[in-house]
């Protein structure tokens, strides 16, 4: 492995200077506007006339291509706002595609997207797009738009803040104007003067056509979201500002469940009525750091997670939807692997199972404090069924060092139960760029408990005293961040045999796993059929501390081919190992029995364009699994029927099959969501899914009417149905029969916010 990193060092040293992309010269001052604006869409005041159009450049789906449709934007400022206008004309009107009138939600639509790197940090920044319908999406763009954790993980869709656009479509075009008052963002200003990075882009959804400002090459995947390529733009005589938003909430409702008694002879119905109230507030205590204080706390209105069928030994990770964690929440992000975290936010209110616990209230405050990051969250629950109450702690500081591009910092987290019992947290961590797209990335962190449990040789549970070296976690990386050109990824880390973040979130436990990864990618000419391919080879080992034994082996060789349509398809070739010493259960009481086992799966993953108002994503794969083999098939339509009418359904099938030890079984998802707009107002969306695996209908329902930004009224509706009453009667006649609702509740919010 040595002189494979060196090799891979030597080829990067000699291609650096010509990949390395960084922002350079002076910023450009925007320019003030004079005169009112009448926000209607259409920019056609005097006031906009003397504002220079920015010039845009083709970024796909050929780089600097001509534009097939003439575009206008223009960026101007007040004392109180940023403004920035779009004259999208087109030559076929008829085709624009406004896909819907729901808020934050993209259905395959033209955009108009302002992003902004606030901080300046070439780090984080804060997206605002509209369409031509005037739906808004706000979303915050983590790590310069590379992938954490996938797609996921670095776009946050779930964030949202006080802002207006207008869009109106004519005959020549759609036309939008957009106004983001400056105490939604959070910035720097130095007498006045405030330097941020700007990036703006048109996207054509039918030609998968997207102009952008400033020049940016598709070198990355998401090229024109990278704060460090952004243009930095300066601003004259503004001032941040020190808003207070204070937003109460009333919710009434009920809450109705069959639990199973302790004896497990009975189910036990018990309806709650709620009457809740509860208060967030919103202040900056500086220019640039924010303070969110909460006082029973509520999500009633945030939809259910989707159901998973887990066919691996690991655990199921599912992401943080919830608003209050959202801001900034990037400042948190301590990422230790794929999905493993030293802090995962789900873990307060949450329990194991996805339950909500009550949260009593707590306080967050994110920002800047001179040239550090900071991020702190201290949160209390109330006590519940499964668990005492707690108390949940979170620091972040991290600052640049070196250079624009590389920093270092360190997360703290506690966990402290009203029982005595306690966790504690702590990580340091830097990411340095040594030069062109090179990343080397260090993660260290070590974590202390009230009671660590471990077995002896004999397999009986024994408590031994803290040891930091058992309890750590090391973490290190070099890896290079491109999708023109070579690319590759070298990884080592270890996990300790008692390291264990409770405020975390860990899929193996005592392991030292490798992995390296060599990839090549060519964008396509505007002759060529393809707009980019992208091969790639990797292979990870992960031994155990104990005795050095393989636990699990992957190989995988994997293609990525782009059309210039925006469609693409993912083909990957994966060879496992696996070392069971434990057997691993499956649905319908099949299982694998501990021992060693290779198998191969091939899959092919295909994600449609946005060409049409009707679309599939499809994936299929096989292969032989562990002792047997396993099929899987899986599709996703999505219909656009109007601009007021939205489906979106999702199908999954695994086919599994042990013939030596006669076991078989099929799983099956169906998830369906429909979502309905009479206006950017008034709106109602319905989420249904079902799933053999647990034999359960699960059925959200949520109306929304948002009379403004931060004054919305909630109905929500969820609904558990079992589906085979009778699956635990088979197994044990002393069972009780699954009652047919499981749970339904009904609630009624209304919340209200008071801006000063």
């Amino acid at each position: 492995m040595r002189h494979c990193i060196t090799s891979f060092l030597l080829v990067s040293c000699f291609s650096w200077a010509a990949s390395a992309q960084v922002r350079s010269g002076e910023p450009i001052t925007l320019q003030r506007i004079e005169g009112s604006i009448e926000l209607d869409g259409f920019s056609n005041e005097e006031a906009w006339e003397s504002i220079e159009p920015l010039d845009l450049t083709v970024y796909q789906p050929v780089y600097k291509s001509e534009p097939s449709q003439h575009t206008e934007i223009r960026v101007a400022y007040d004392d109180e706002y940023l403004y920035a206008s779009g004259r999208m004309y087109d030559s076929s009107p008829d085709n624009i595609r406004g896909n819907s009138l729901y808020r934050d939600q993209y259905a395959g639509d033209d955009t108009f997207s302002l992003i902004i790197d606030t901080f300046n940090d070439n780090e984080n920044m804060l997206w605002f797009s509209t369409t031509p319908t005037g739906v808004r999406f706000d979303r915050t763009v983590a790590n310069d738009g590379e992938l954490i954790n996938g797609f996921s993980g670095t776009i946050n869709s779930s964030w949202n803040t006080f802002w207006d656009a207008v869009s109106q479509i004519t005959e020549d075009g759609w036309f939008t104007e957009m106004r983001i008052p400056f105490s939604s963002l959070r910035f720097q200003d130095d007498g006045g003067r405030v330097v941020m990075g700007l990036t703006i882009h048109r996207f054509i959804s039918r030609i998968n056509e997207r102009h952008v400002f400033p020049d940016t090459p598709p070198n990355w995947f998401l090229g024109w979201a990278k704060a460090s390529m952004a243009q930095d733009v300066a601003f004259d005589n503004v001032y941040s500002k020190k808003p207070v938003y204070i937003t109460p909430y009333v919710t009434g409702g009920s809450n109705f469940t069959n639990t199973l008694n302790d004896a497990e002879t009975a189910f036990l119905s018990d309806t709650d009525f709620t009457r809740e109230a509860g208060v967030d507030l919103k202040y900056n205590l500086s220019s640039n750091l924010t303070m969110d204080l909460s006082v029973n706390t509520d999500f009633a209105q945030v939809e259910a997670d989707d159901e998973q069928v887990n066919l691996t030994r690991l655990s199921l990770f599912f992401p943080e939807k919830r608003q209050f964690f959202q801001e900034r929440a990037a400042i948190f992000d301590f990422a230790t692997g794929r999905v493993d975290q030293l802090f995962y936010s789900r873990r307060i209110g949450l329990d194991d199972d996805g339950n909500p616990v009550r949260i009593l209230g707590g306080a967050r405050v994110v920002g800047r404090l001179g040239n550090w990051d900071l991020g702190f969250l201290d949160m209390q629950t109330a006590n519940s069924d499964n668990l005492p109450s707690e108390n949940f702690g979170v620091l972040r500081l991290r600052r640049k060092i070196l250079n624009d591009f590389s920093y270092a910092g360190g997360l703290v987290t506690t966990r402290l139960s009203e029982n005595g019992a306690y966790n504690l947290a702590l990580g340091l961590d830097a990411t340095i760029r040594p030069f062109g797209n090179e990343y080397i990335t260090l993660r260290v962190a070590g974590t202390l408990d009230d009671e660590v449990v471990i077995e002896d040789d004999d397999g009986n549970e024994v408590i031994e005293s803290n040891n930091l070296l058992r309890a750590s976690l090391l973490r290190a990386q070099w890896e290079r961040r491109t999708n023109q050109g070579f690319s590759y990824g070298v990884l080592t880390k270890r996990y300790g045999p008692t390291y264990n973040p409770e405020l975390g979130f860990t899929t193996r436990e005592d392991i030292w796993a490798n992995r390296i990864g060599v990839g090549y990618g060519w964008l396509g000419s505007e002759s060529d059929w393809y707009r980019r391919i992208a091969p790639e080879i990797s292979g990870s080992i992960i031994s155990r501390n104990e005795d050095g034994s393989t636990e699990t082996a992957i190989g995988r060789l994997e293609t990525f081919l782009e059309f210039k349509s925006g469609a693409w398809y993912d083909i990957s070739l994966t060879s496992f190992y696996e070392n069971l010493r434990e057997s691993i259960s499956f649905p319908e009481d099949t299982s694998v029995p501990e021992g060693t086992y290779r198998f191969t799966n091939l899959s092919i993953t295909r994600n449609a364009s946005n060409s049409s108002l009707f679309s599939m994503d499809a994936v299929a794969s096989a292969g032989t699994f562990y002792d047997g083999w396993r099929m899987n098939f899986g599709a996703g339509p999505e219909w656009a029927i109007s601009k007021h009418v939205l489906l979106e359904a999702e199908y999954e099938l695994n086919l599994v099959r042990f013939p030596d030890r006669d076991q078989e079984f099929n799983a099956h998802v169906l998830r369906f969501r429909s979502q309905l707009a009479l206006n950017t107002k008034v709106s109602l969306a319905s989420f249904i899914q079902f799933s053999t695996a647990s034999d359960f209908i699960t059925t959200n329902v949520r109306f929304r009417y948002n009379f403004r930004e931060g004054n919305d009224l909630w109905f929500v509706y969820n609904h558990g149905a079992n589906v085979d009453r009778n699956r635990e009667f088979d197994l044990n006649r002393n069972h009780p029969i699954f009652p047919r609702i499981a749970n339904r509740t009904l609630l009624l919010k209304y919340t209200y916010t008071f801006g000063a």
